[in-house]
């Protein structure tokens, strides 16, 4: 079998990049499972959304980032192992993902696809009836490269995480949401501020310079 040169050029290119990310060394260097931790902690510095006792839902939770640096933040001491903080939780952390992530102490976990019904009635059950400070999706589609489908699949996977938010979460509560600038990018920005009563988009220094993704961020539900 042949490979495409251009292909394993492009491939050695970004693995020397991602070798050499300072992201990727820090996230080693301090325990976390992938450099997105600091996406989410720049936005946590910049809005100052997260409190120990909170209740927080991570969508595309996998491999753990994400719910490593929510762990950390609700814990009396910031020590652990494994890159995630262990002891006493001051708070609450439900994750789920269609993907299998490695046990976080303390974290409760969903492996199914979140848009399926069964699915989202177990997350539901673990919610229990209260309601959810801050909402963070990661979620995003396998991209095909086809624009119109792929900006379709991003757009039915932030509409599944608007309505959980706008079904859980407090009146004064938080939605962080992976998005892609291209079509269908403003369409959602309109999704959040038919929501939502503050509407900010964050692209975070972890981000790649050469990605599209953003994340926007919706503040305090508009009432139904």
């Amino acid at each position: 079998m042949k490979i495409d040169s251009k292909s394993k050029k492009i491939n050695k290119a970004w693995l020397n990049d991602h070798a050499n990310d300072t992201y990727v060394k820090l996230a080693k260097k301090e325990g976390y499972r992938a450099r997105a931790a600091y996406k989410l902690k720049e936005i946590d510095e910049t809005l100052g959304l997260f409190r120990p006792g909170q209740i927080v839902v991570d969508l595309g939770s996998a491999p753990g980032a994400w719910s490593q640096y929510l762990r950390r933040r609700f814990a009396p001491k910031a020590a652990g192992t494994g890159g995630a903080a262990v002891g006493e939780l001051l708070g609450t952390i439900i994750a789920l993902d269609i993907l299998p992530m490695d046990p976080i102490e303390g974290v409760q976990f969903i492996q199914g696809d979140f848009r399926e019904d069964a699915v989202l009635a177990q997350l539901h059950d673990l919610v229990a009836g209260r309601l959810v400070d801050v909402v963070v999706s990661d979620l995003a589609p396998n991209l095909t490269g086809i624009e119109v489908s792929d900006a379709a699949r991003i757009e039915h996977l932030i509409e599944l995480a608007l309505d959980f938010a706008q079904s859980h979460l407090k009146p004064n509560g938080v939605l962080v949401a992976k998005v892609f600038h291209g079509g269908g990018y403003s369409q959602l920005v309109t999704q959040f501020k038919q929501h939502f009563r503050v509407v900010k988009p964050i692209k975070p220094k972890a981000s790649r310079d050469k990605s599209a993704e953003t994340y926007l961020v919706g503040v305090g539900l508009k009432p139904i």
